[in-house]
């Protein structure tokens, strides 16, 4: 159990690193929308790489099961980074951070009517407190918060696409499919769906401009989509999905630790007491998760 909630803690920071990636990306001419497809078709060639170097037999999914990979990698990722990529624009980071982060209520309550997890009272004082935390690291008491009804659409959808990772991924677990598996097909198709939202030959070019170019976006994928990807998956193995993207909310934490180290951003007291609820809802459920393994033994 342990090293599953190791897993999902690390994906977390994984995507804390987002930003900086994104940010990144941007200087080199590939913009928010070319960032989702560069970051998922990549990581379906690491995918592909890993499940040729280790069961290749992992390729093979039955049609009837095709719900689950579609769901997985285009109402979730793709529709989720479009989302958010968009709410960003149209609003303040504050409040699209929070918006967002609607996601692990949505997941919890999602599983108690599909997979009939409990909804504990640990589990709602965590969820609280790591929405709270997240509004706090978020700047939302400094920041501007005005949402329009289209921006206020854009952000809901976000949180929702983020949700629904966990519910397809658990679907085609369920099923007996591996987390290489998943997470392949996800990528693929999300990263196909990119292409048909935007004009794939500029961010090639962009690719292919230099060896430093396609360097950086093969870290950049790897880092923000491969990796975490792969262990977030891998913790939906050992974890209920409740709790895993409650731990994962571990992600503002990260991102405002690099603003600050990388990007010298300024830490208020606010956003030091968001950090503080953040990782006080990780050992809450950490030690829940503890104590219900000992009681099993």
């Amino acid at each position: 159990m342990k090293k599953h909630i190791l897993a999902v803690l690390t994906a977390g920071s994984l995507w804390g690193t987002m930003g900086l990636f994104t940010r990144t990306l941007g200087t080199i001419g590939i913009d928010s929308t070319g960032a989702i497809l560069v970051r998922c078709l990549l990581s379906a060639v690491f995918f592909g790489l890993t499940i040729l170097l280790t069961d290749p037999g992992q390729f093979q999914i039955r049609l009837k099961d095709f719900w689950c990979f579609f769901g997985s990698g285009v109402c979730s990722l793709l529709f989720f980074t479009f989302c958010y990529f968009h709410a960003i624009n149209l609003m303040s980071l504050s409040a699209a951070a929070i918006l967002l982060y609607t996601a692990p209520s949505i997941v919890m309550l999602l599983s108690a009517l599909l997979f009939h997890e409990k909804i504990t009272g640990t589990k709602i004082a965590a969820l609280i407190m790591a929405f709270a935390g997240c509004c706090l690291v978020s700047g939302i008491m400094g920041g501007d918060t005005r949402i329009t009804l289209t921006s206020l659409l854009f952000g809901l959808g976000s949180g929702l696409g983020y949700a629904l990772y966990s519910i397809f991924a658990r679907y085609a677990l369920l099923r007996g499919y591996s987390s290489n598996t998943v997470n392949f097909y996800s990528c693929l198709l999300a990263g196909l769906g990119a292409c048909l939202i935007s004009d794939p030959g500029v961010y090639v070019s962009a690719f292919t401009a230099s060896w430093g170019n396609a360097l950086f976006c093969l870290l950049a994928s790897a880092v923000t989509c491969y990796l975490p990807y792969l262990l977030y998956t891998y913790s939906l193995t050992g974890l209920e999905n409740g709790k895993a993207s409650v731990l994962a909310s571990v992600e503002p934490m990260v991102a405002t630790l690099l603003g600050i180290f990388v990007y010298h951003e300024k830490l208020t007291v606010w956003s030091l007491l968001g950090l503080a609820l953040v990782l006080g809802a990780i050992v809450l459920l950490n030690r829940q998760t503890n104590e219900a393994a000992k009681r099993s033994t």
